[in-house]
């Protein structure tokens, strides 16, 4: 555990402001798609002689699809368009999701929690909108959130606090009145800026990465902290009973 997340881990399990919704990311967080996302983008470097690089992965996290590719450019010289690595990109995950594509841990019973305690919530990511809807459709999730941010509806891109500054305004209440679950770095930083309560929940992908400002990094959407933070911030019984049995269906 690096400085960060030890000194973050040990956040307070309370914000000052109620929490009024949840605002999820999407890759990572919800789904394992970031450990696709390496397998896809080491096949893209590989047709073109290389391997991908983790300070290369740690640059693209979080951000825009054009934008990341782009930086896959340049990092390598490639004599590729985005547009070209896009349509490949798009050409392997038509054969890595329907078989390799699932829920991270504690994502289906967290969303029963606060849909019993008729919590808002939404997704703000920085994939395409395509993208979002596809995965989120093959668990028929899509109809879980009250709506789903992608890149496409943003000027500036994670770590800029747009995306979180516009789902608050969507959900009609203040940034700090939201809680962001984010699984990279450049997101947090995104929703650190919007001022929103932000807990980082990394994965095998990105646990060195730093989350400065983070209420608290948890070690999953099952992590106590977590539930307890949800409780004494919206005064509702947020808790882990009945929880494991919901678990075994994921």
């Amino acid at each position: 555990m690096n400085d960060n997340r030890a000194a973050a881990s040990g956040g307070e399990l309370k914000w000052p402001e109620p929490i009024r919704a949840v605002v999820f990311d999407l890759d990572g967080l919800l789904f394992n798609t970031e450990e696709l996302y390496v397998e896809v983008g080491d096949r893209l470097v590989r047709r073109r002689g290389h391997r991908i690089e983790q300070a290369l992965l740690d640059q693209m996290m979080g951000r825009p699809s054009p934008v990341a590719l782009q930086i896959m450019i340049d990092w390598y010289g490639l004599d590729a368009t985005v547009a070209q690595l896009q349509q490949e990109t798009a050409e392997i995950f038509d054969e890595l999701l329907p078989t390799r594509l699932r829920p991270m841990p504690g994502v289906l019973a967290l969303l029963e929690t606060l849909e019993r305690h008729r919590m808002p919530r939404a997704v703000a990511t920085s994939s395409r909108r395509s993208f979002a809807h596809r995965v989120l459709g093959q668990f028929g999730l899509v109809e879980r959130f009250a709506f789903v941010l992608t890149c496409e509806d943003v000027t500036h891109g994670k770590p800029h606090p747009e995306i979180y500054v516009t789902a608050a305004g969507r959900l009609g209440i203040l940034p700090s009145q939201m809680l962001v679950l984010e699984d990279s770095q450049l997101g947090c930083q995104a929703a650190v800026a919007a001022g929103s309560c932000t807990v980082a929940v990394p994965g095998p992908h990105n646990r060195h990465h730093r989350y400065p400002g983070a209420r608290l990094v948890v070690d999953s959407l099952l992590d106590p902290r977590l539930w307890q933070l949800l409780a004494h911030s919206t005064g509702r019984p947020f808790d882990l009973t009945g929880v494991a049995a919901s678990e075994t269906t994921q």
